[in-house]
């Protein structure tokens, strides 16, 4: 019989596992690294999203000078009238429009993605205003490109 009791008091004192102070302490060091980590993971994300309007931009300027190029006889103030998304195609040029531009760019025209200004010198577009499908507002000015929300 003391034998049994002697087991019994063994068993009890060699348990394995985590107190409740051992777990508490872990989750209070990962919400810490939470507490770190989310807003620098925002940062990314909205970094992300600005680096894909520049490239959505970039692809809409590569179609604009397509155009421009295939449509040499035109000037660069009927250019810049038909190659924005208020504008409309020019009379003999009716491939210079906006929904062309898009196309070519394989950029959707059903959302806010937009063309809102557009510059052209010596045929060559020199200045852009592109509100891309995120809804961030991409600038071409003197050869930098900005973004703004």
């Amino acid at each position: 019989m003391l034998q049994t009791i002697k087991q019994s008091v063994k068993k009890k004192t060699n348990k394995k596992g985590f107190t409740l102070i051992e777990v508490i302490v872990v989750l209070v060091i990962l919400a810490i690294l939470a507490a770190i980590l989310i807003p620098s993971m925002i940062g990314w994300i909205n970094k992300a999203q600005d680096k894909s309007s520049v490239v959505e931009a970039r692809s809409v300027l590569l179609a604009e000078q397509t155009i421009a190029s295939e449509n040499y006889k035109m000037t660069d103030s009927q250019l810049a009238g038909a190659l924005k998304k208020d504008g409309s195609a020019v009379t003999g040029f009716p491939e210079a429009t906006y929904a062309k531009v898009m196309e070519l760019a394989e950029v959707s025209t059903t959302g806010t993605a937009a063309v809102t200004s557009v510059t052209f010198s010596n045929h060559k577009v020199t200045a852009m205003t592109y509100v891309s499908t995120d809804g961030v507002t991409v600038t071409l000015a003197n050869g930098n490109w900005t973004t703004s929300k």
